[in-house]
């Protein structure tokens, strides 16, 4: 099952509609962009950043159309931020993730881009060794659909440690290509049936009030089943280092969607389009 979203018309302004632009995002820690980078860099190769007075925002497909990323760190994140028009940068996240290998996780990052620009540019800042480095990447030109995401009211949402939600991937990724996720009153629980054997995990929600980020919730308004790839699933779970918890949302017949909180309401989604039929 391909991910059905919507082909929307892009909004962006007219490019030569304004003579003169500056984009200025100047970010605390540079291991922020790395970590979104390289969580993402298996599944799109290419793929445009958009910018506005809002922050910076990315959504690219998977060349399958089985999953979709989508990314916004929002204005707030950046110290300061300036976008003086919207712009799209097209970058070959391969390229970008050598660029960022430069930096040290504690470098202050700032990304620069003027006017109709042909590369972007990218200061790294060490305070503690007075180093500064400064590199260009070369953009694309990469035409892409925007997709409008639906806002969908789930049927099941799960709060969960993300360091949990990676294990259960992994452990069950040795045993079969997907997993069921089924959720109820009784909990979550992960399934899965291969050629070595079987497995499941079911978690039950709890709080935990000294370590909330160790809680599980569950807001459930009819129960859920379903099926997704694991090898996804495995590969969304390289963003676990971006954020303590992980947020499952699933309904019937659409996408799951699963979401990693950034700082200042900034996330990094990832969506999956379930199994059907002879494709499990």
């Amino acid at each position: 099952m391909k991910i059905p979203f919507v082909v929307a018309m892009d909004d962006l302004e007219n490019p030569h509609s304004v003579s003169m632009m500056m984009l200025e995002a100047r970010l605390e820690q540079a291991n922020l962009l790395k970590k979104v980078v390289d969580a993402i860099k298996d599944l799109v190769q290419d793929c445009n950043f958009d910018c506005n007075d809002s922050g910076i925002a990315l959504q690219a497909m998977d060349n399958s159309h089985v999953a979709l990323v989508s990314m916004l760190l929002r204005s707030e994140a950046f110290q300061p931020f300036r976008c003086d028009r919207n712009i799209a940068l097209g970058i070959n996240l391969g390229s970008l993730t050598k660029v960022l290998r430069a930096a040290q996780n504690d470098d202050i990052l700032t990304v620069k881009a003027e006017d109709a620009p042909d590369v972007v540019n990218l200061v790294f800042e060490n305070n503690t060794t007075d180093r500064i480095s400064e590199y260009d990447i070369k953009l694309m030109d990469i035409d892409q659909e925007h997709l409008g995401i639906p806002e969908t009211e789930y049927a099941a949402t799960i709060t969960m440690p993300a360091p949990e939600f990676q294990r259960i991937c992994r452990d069950l990724s040795a045993l079969s290509e997907s997993v069921s996720i089924e959720c109820t009153k009784e909990g979550v629980k992960f399934a899965c049936q291969g050629d070595i054997g079987s497995g499941s995990v079911q978690l039950r929600q709890h709080s935990a009030v000294d370590k909330p980020s160790e809680a599980v919730e569950i807001d459930l308004t009819e129960p859920v089943s379903l099926t997704f790839s694991l090898k996804y699933l495995t590969n969304f779970c390289k963003a676990s280092g971006l954020s303590e918890t992980v947020k499952l949302c699933l309904s019937a017949e659409v996408p799951l969607l699963v979401e990693y909180g950034l700082q200042n309401n900034s996330y990094l989604r990832f969506y999956l389009a379930p199994k059907i039929g002879d494709e499990e």
